[in-house]
């Protein structure tokens, strides 16, 4: 009796074994070892220019930087930053969004207006980069956008209207889902200046005294984007300012505007249609809805389309 007690507790705690051993072996996870990542080195030659800096008589030279791209984010900015951060602090140029969305990062890469961030790094050759071209450099990367932007505040971006008594916040315009869609491929501008930068009119013309000046791809598609907004009333000024022999007519259809745009815009586009306007070839169409519209901050505004 005392025999089978003893043998029969000995095949208990050998089962207590094999079952705690099997649910180890279930729940456990193998440990795999680390994928080894074989470095892989890629050459950035940067354009770098700083005025107050007396080393190389603050004349504008090519430096090249070596960089591990198997530890790196895939896009050229990504490479930018990781030379910022590991091995040149004075390296300058401008980011934000790295998405795409604000435009801070165009730049010259290999001979194309582009936005650093959008750009995947290329393993093959090695990258040139440099500023936009035929804009005043203020440190390496980074260009002067002052009189781009003066530019773009002449052709008035924003609604201009002749019957302004509305209570401000409250209410908002009425547009057509028809002409509202009549804005897209203009609105998405970013105002990155890859565009106007990548013209040669725009180089030639561009930074003449106003208003002798080329606006620029950039200007004029939104100029064409306001002019044709159906809830703005002030078209045939607007398309008044732009009758002179610089403001539009300098450009040449070259469209390097077109193919470099990172949005896929088609700013060639939009001057062609605005030169249908200024000949009267073409018309705005009157609006398919006028008037305003009361806005419930608690409930929203209830749209009639």
């Amino acid at each position: 009796m005392f025999q089978f007690i003893v043998s029969k507790s000995k095949s208990i705690i050998v089962n207590r074994v094999l079952i705690n051993g099997a649910k180890n072996a279930s729940t456990s996870p193998q440990k795999a070892e680390p994928e080894k990542k074989v470095p892989k080195f890629k050459k950035f030659k940067i354009y770098r220019y700083n005025p107050e800096s007396t080393e190389r008589g603050k004349k504008p030279y090519m430096q090249e930087y070596t960089v591990d791209v198997s530890n790196c984010g895939p896009m050229v900015l990504h490479a930018l930053e990781k030379i910022k951060m590991e091995q040149d602090s004075s390296l300058t140029f401008r980011r934000s969004c790295r998405e795409g969305i604000c435009g801070s990062c165009g730049m010259n890469i290999n001979g194309v207006n582009k936005l650093a961030c959008l750009e995947k790094i290329s393993t093959s050759t090695k990258t040139k980069i440099y500023p936009l071209p035929h804009m005043y450099v203020v440190k390496d990367l980074v260009v002067d956008f002052t009189r781009f932007l003066e530019q773009h505040k002449r052709i008035k971006p924003y609604l201009i209207r002749k019957d302004d008594k509305f209570d401000e916040g409250e209410e908002y315009y009425l547009q057509s889902i028809k002409d509202r869609d009549k804005l897209d491929g203009y609105v998405e501008c970013i105002l990155c200046a890859c565009c106007s930068t990548s013209c040669p009119e725009y180089w030639w013309h561009g930074h003449a005294k106003a208003p002798n000046d080329f606006l620029g791809p950039s200007a004029l598609l939104n100029a064409y984007r306001w002019i044709i907004d159906s809830r703005d009333q002030n078209t045939k000024s607007r398309l008044d300012e732009l009758k002179n022999y610089y403001s539009v007519y300098r450009c040449h259809q070259i469209n390097n505007c077109t193919s470099c745009c990172p949005k896929n815009l088609k700013p060639g586009l939009a001057i062609s249609k605005l030169r249908l306007l200024l000949a009267g070839c073409s018309k705005k169409g009157k609006p398919e809805m006028e008037g305003v519209i009361k806005s419930d901050p608690t409930k929203g505004a209830n749209h009639p389309c």
